[in-house]
């Protein structure tokens, strides 16, 4: 069971990544755009509107993925001194902590998008709904979050660390 759930948030935490890969690509095509067209005295209008938007997929739509692959900050100065079991402890209540982190994000930005969506909050020249790109934050964070918790569940019933390629 456990196996089949860490497939299906491997595939969500891929298609996740894949978003945050078009949104750097297209993030990189606006500012090539529009610094070629500075140089020919017509920037992109609301060039600024399109990249701080797509800056939010980028950043979250890739955070899953940084949390699958252990790249999250982490300070191992007393790892080699403590117990294997002490350090498998640190990890599980990290990588729990790090759910209810992220959760917390997501609840927030979700509440935040329902009062744009109330006001009809947009973006400053391009007038871009700012609802839609909370939202995408909150389903990204949401998405961190409950790999991280699975990540918790993995490493508490089996001591496999997804992270590291453990076949414990």
């Amino acid at each position: 069971m456990l196996a089949v759930v860490r497939k299906l948030a491997d595939g969500l935490i891929a298609l996740s990544a894949a978003i945050g890969a078009l949104g750097l690509l297209c993030e990189v095509v606006i500012l090539l755009a529009d610094v070629i067209g500075r140089a020919f005295g017509s920037p992109i209008y609301g060039s600024q509107d399109l990249i701080t938007m797509t800056m939010v997929i980028v950043v979250f739509g890739a955070m899953a993925l940084c949390d699958r692959q252990g790249g999250h900050i982490s300070v191992d100065l007393f790892e080699r001194s403590y117990p294997e079991l002490m350090n498998r402890v640190i990890d599980i209540l990290s990588a729990l902590l790090g759910a209810v982190i992220f959760f917390g994000i997501a609840y927030a930005v979700n509440e935040s998008a329902k009062i744009s969506t109330m006001l009809n909050l947009s973006t400053n020249l391009l007038r871009l709904p700012k609802d839609l790109f909370q939202n995408g934050l909150s389903i990204f964070a949401l998405l961190t979050s409950v790999g991280m918790a699975l990540r918790a569940v993995e490493l508490t019933l089996s001591g496999r660390d997804i992270r590291k390629g453990d076949t414990a």
